[in-house]
């Protein structure tokens, strides 16, 4: 019988212990929201822009070194290819990363600039998952998922590990609830592993909200045929995993969704407010609290992912009303 590897807390104490020794910890701010300190957590500040780094460099590092050489592949729209490209060049490993042919720009740009090979797939027609898996199995390489992943959920729960030592130095009440940007739901799964105590709230765009309605049905709802267009290429997962959704839905998260007009607006009240550039898919969580489907109370904390935006559309977001 085979024992499949599950996250656990001990493993995101772990991955902290890694992310210690190379980084800094991302900063926490806080702003009055009707009288309440609410918390948010600045992973848009991480040297690739996003959280994604944090699950990458918990994954590579677990490759035994002599297997290093054969190289790592991943499939992703920007964040997660950014955070394997940079742990791989740390590591000297190649990487290879499946990205969709619409990726930003940007994502695009800084993914090769730190040394990773991109591999291009027509979302609409292609599936990354069996492109990726093809090119690990030819290379001998090790593949790795952007959510369904022991190692990669366990990472991203360092961000739940972090802000419980910053509340407690900033004299902040202990975090009760954290709200959560959401595409295949690593991140809020690792993040209710890690603080189990604290509710967790995930945050989808309206269309692509399948967590939401996964864990209001008991079992995985992939995404519709005809998905609405988003402005949030990190978030576009059609379906979400067995393991992060069974994580959240022991922990009796919940979800909501957002509109684009909302998520337009949080990024305006990140840069006006917290003088901080978010980019759509990192702005959902505050979307949901701006927009009131999520009500400020002590020891919330609102993770902003990523910060990676494309700058036209990042300017045409600041100018609309």
């Amino acid at each position: 019988m085979t024992i499949v590897r599950q996250p656990t807390r001990a493993g995101i104490r772990d991955a902290a212990g890694k992310l210690a020794e190379i980084l800094p910890r991302s900063p926490l701010y806080t702003h009055d929201m009707d009288g309440v300190a609410v918390a948010f957590k600045a992973e848009c500040l991480q040297p690739i822009g996003a959280f994604k780094l944090r699950g990458a460099w918990h994954r590579l590092t677990a490759i035994d070194p002599k297997e290093r050489t054969r190289g790592v592949v991943a499939f992703s729209s920007g964040n997660h290819a950014q955070g394997v490209a940079w742990a791989a060049k740390r590591l000297g490993m190649p990487a290879v990363i499946v990205m969709p042919s619409d990726a930003p720009k940007a994502k695009r740009d800084a993914t090769m600039a730190l040394g990773a090979e991109v591999v291009s797939y027509d979302r609409a027609t292609e599936s990354r998952e069996k492109i990726a898996a093809h090119l690990a199995h030819a290379r001998g390489a090790a593949l790795v998922p952007s959510f369904d992943d022991p190692w990669v959920i366990e990472g991203q729960g360092t961000v739940g590990l972090e802000v419980m030592s910053q509340m407690v130095e900033r004299d902040l009440p202990d975090p009760a609830h954290f709200v959560v940007p959401c595409g295949g739901g690593g991140l809020s799964a690792g993040i209710a592993l890690a603080v189990p105590e604290a509710r967790v709230t995930v945050v989808e765009p309206a269309g692509w909200d399948d967590m939401r309605r996964s864990l209001e049905a008991g079992w995985i709802e992939p995404v519709g045929d005809d998905p609405p267009p988003t402005a949030c290429d990190a978030l576009q997962t059609k379906q979400v995993s067995e393991r992060t959704f069974n994580v959240l839905a022991k922990h009796d998260a919940r979800g909501v969704a957002v509109t684009e007009s909302e998520i337009r607006a949080a990024q305006r009240w990140a840069a006006g407010r917290l003088r901080l550039v978010v980019e759509p898919g990192g702005a959902v969580a505050l979307a949901a609290l701006l927009s009131g489907r999520v009500a400020p109370e002590p020891g919330l904390v609102v993770v902003l992912s990523g910060g990676n935006v494309d700058i036209d559309a990042y300017a045409r977001a600041l100018a609309t009303e």
